[in-house]
């Protein structure tokens, strides 16, 4: 019988030793290398918070910015009322750098935990999120409100209509993958992409064909951004990243049990089909919600599951915390990276994952860590 614990991306690789059951404690060398990872990550965070608050036309201190954030979170403190912070500081860092940063973490955490569980359900080291055409169905329904309209749209606007878009899209993908109430990984897969590319087109069609004022805005958003970003946008992607992270850390052991091949997982109790089409819900719940806000923005959902797995393995209790973090400090920084480099203009947050992240993911590929994680030659 197939290890539990074996890796979900295996079929290209030679065979290697077993790793440690998820029921044995982690060695000591492991367990340290996953306690660091976990600080630096969450020290990265806050670290990144302070910065990008901090950052902008108007100058701001790290000092400063944490004063700002904490006299927000702790009413009272002395600073905010004796002139010590301007106006302007207080609401640049608390109404506009601040909530954007804190989007873009959600939405990595979002976009990574995507790809962890979607490269579970279909054993597929290529899959992300993006693959399912949930991105592309997100873009017909922006693009439509873009071109006719909120009014024309019957009042839906444009983050409403990216959601249903999104919401019908997944709808249409898990139809045409099912076959005899059972939905197979290759389906899955070849569905998500066919529909992706039908909807691409659609997009494509609908942007080409529309008023030339539109065109940047319908690019803007297909390339991904959190420019325009509040606090009542943290809420949906909030919501569905708690949700579906629970259910995952829950679910870990039978997520264990699906890498090994859906023979081996029905024998150690897994109702599989029913994992598979509840996997399928979660990953469009986690996609739906950040590209209704964000826009497309890919590559998050590839390269942060596979770096994780180069450090602690594919064990998802350990690895599902860090993909989460991970994920959120990737697009932060790419966030901070977009409104600082080409100032006063701003770069799209597709185009630095794929720049950034590529590069990254390829040097990674030649570390000794990569073998583990299924991406080494």
């Amino acid at each position: 019988m197939t290890n539990v614990n074996a890796s979900p991306i295996t079929t290209l690789d030679p065979p290697r030793p077993a790793p440690p059951s998820p029921r044995s404690p982690l060695p000591r060398p492991a367990a340290w290398r996953r306690h660091g990872t976990t600080a630096l990550l969450s020290v990265g965070i806050v670290l990144v918070i302070l910065i990008s608050a901090g950052s902008g036309p108007l100058a701001t201190s790290l000092a400063e910015a944490a004063k700002i954030i904490t006299g927000h979170l702790l009413p009272g403190m002395a600073w905010m009322s004796d002139g010590t912070i301007s106006v302007s500081q207080d609401q640049a860092v608390w109404n506009f750098r601040l909530p954007r940063t804190l989007l873009a973490g959600v939405a990595g955490a979002s976009l990574a935990l995507a790809g962890a569980l979607l490269q579970t359900n279909v054993r597929n080291p290529l899959a992300e999120p993006y693959i399912l055409g949930v991105s592309a169905g997100a873009g017909v329904g922006a693009v439509l409100a873009i071109v006719a309209g909120s009014t024309a749209m019957a009042g839906i606007g444009l983050n409403a209509a990216a959601f249903l878009g999104a919401a019908g899209a997944t709808v249409l993908v898990y139809l045409l993958a099912k076959q005899g109430g059972i939905i197979a990984p290759s389906r899955l897969i070849l569905a998500g992409v066919a529909l992706g590319s039908l909807l691409a087109a659609i997009t494509n069609f609908l942007t080409i064909t529309t008023e030339a004022q539109n065109v940047y805005s319908v690019l803007f958003f297909l390339l991904g951004s959190v420019s325009a970003a509040s606090y009542g946008q943290l809420v949906l992607p909030g919501l569905a990243l708690a949700v579906v992270g629970v259910y995952a850390m829950a679910r870990s052991r039978a997520l264990n049990a699906m890498l090994a091949g859906d023979e081996t997982a029905i024998a150690l109790g897994v109702n599989v089909t029913s994992m598979r089409r509840t996997l399928l819900l979660a990953t469009a719940l986690l996609t739906a919600t950040t590209v209704a806000v964000c826009g497309g923005i890919g590559f998050v959902g590839l390269v942060v599951p596979h770096a994780v797995r180069m450090i602690v393995g594919s064990d998802h209790r350990r690895m599902l915390p860090l993909v989460i973090l991970g994920g959120a400090l990737f697009l932060m920084l790419t966030d901070l990276l977009a409104r600082s480099v080409a100032q006063p203009a701003e770069i799209p947050l597709g185009i630095l994952t794929a720049a950034v992240g590529a590069p990254f993911f390829l040097w990674l590929m030649r570390t000794s860590g990569a073998r583990g994680a299924g991406v080494g030659a």
